[in-house]
């Protein structure tokens, strides 16, 4: 008695759990008609004076009853079902518009996942946003993480290339997470790779974290390419990556993920007069 009761118990319960997902499922197919897509920006610093350089892109579903869904809750199930080619198209054409109608030519970012990046025709979507908001391409950094060549590397490399045509500018996200990070840097020439923050948060905590993120670093430099740290949070874990000469800053430590004005004039130069403190201390105890 007691076996099947339990069997009933978890039937209902995965029942309950399917329903709830379909539900979702059935939301987020016209979330974007319904304007309730947005996208949420968060700026890369130079590393050295913290001038904004480039804002990355981050969508958020702003639900009329169930508030702000974070993407952790709907980006695996829009890539499950096949949803993420239509919003990521429009992620991509959003960035483009928003970037277009900015007082700075700053640059922006843009995520595209593994599955997207294999069922879309990214290359041409990335053209006709350029084209539609007479963008510059030299302002726009496509993001992929090596899950992209994991599968089928040759026709990855193709498309991957397809981008380079346009005149944008290629990142390789998460770097140092995945099995085979350094060979696919045999495989295609990325403009840059952004160290990921699991590395970062040990700073100033562990030696192996210090010794690696450095290695990383010089390895991007001798690459010729630009090396970004992801998931800055504190003064110590700035203060090293200046010290092993990481190009640019992206975390908590400079700003959140808002919408694009939410980052003021005054944000941006309190920002630059901390990373000349850190300067100024490190020179100091040089």
């Amino acid at each position: 008695q007691e076996g099947r009761g339990g069997l009933r118990f978890y039937e209902a319960s995965m029942n309950a759990q399917l329903q709830a997902r379909l539900q979702l499922e059935q939301e987020l197919s016209g979330a974007i008609e319904r304007g309730e897509l947005v996208l949420h920006y968060q700026p890369l610093v130079n590393g050295v004076t913290g001038e904004v350089e480039t804002f990355e892109a981050l969508i958020r579903w702003q639900h009329p009853s169930r508030g702000m869904v974070p993407p952790a809750e709907f980006v695996p199930l829009a890539e499950e079902t096949g949803l993420i080619d239509g919003i990521g198209r429009w992620v991509i054409e959003q960035a483009c518009q928003d970037a277009a109608g900015w007082e700075q030519p700053w640059r922006v970012s843009v995520n595209v996942s593994p599955s997207q990046f294999r069922r879309s025709d990214i290359p041409g979507i990335v053209a006709n946003a350029l084209r539609v908001n007479a963008l510059n391409p030299a302002r726009v950094v496509v993001e992929v993480t090596e899950g992209v060549l994991i599968d089928d590397a040759v026709k990855a490399v193709a498309t991957l290339n397809r981008l380079r045509e346009l005149g944008i500018r290629i990142a390789l996200d998460d770097f140092g997470t995945g099995y085979s990070s350094l060979s696919y840097l045999q495989l295609f020439r990325f403009d840059k790779f952004k160290i990921d923050k699991s590395f970062v948060k040990k700073l100033g905590e562990s030696e192996d974290a210090l010794t690696l993120t450095r290695t990383i670093i010089n390895l991007g430099h001798n690459l010729g390419l630009q090396v970004t740290a992801e998931g800055v949070e504190t003064q110590t874990q700035l203060e090293i990556l200046q010290t092993l000469g990481c190009n640019q800053i992206q975390g908590y430590f400079v700003a959140r993920p808002a919408p694009i004005g939410a980052f003021t004039e005054l944000d941006r130069a309190r920002t630059i007069a901390r990373f000349s403190k850190s300067q100024a201390r490190r020179s100091a105890g040089a």
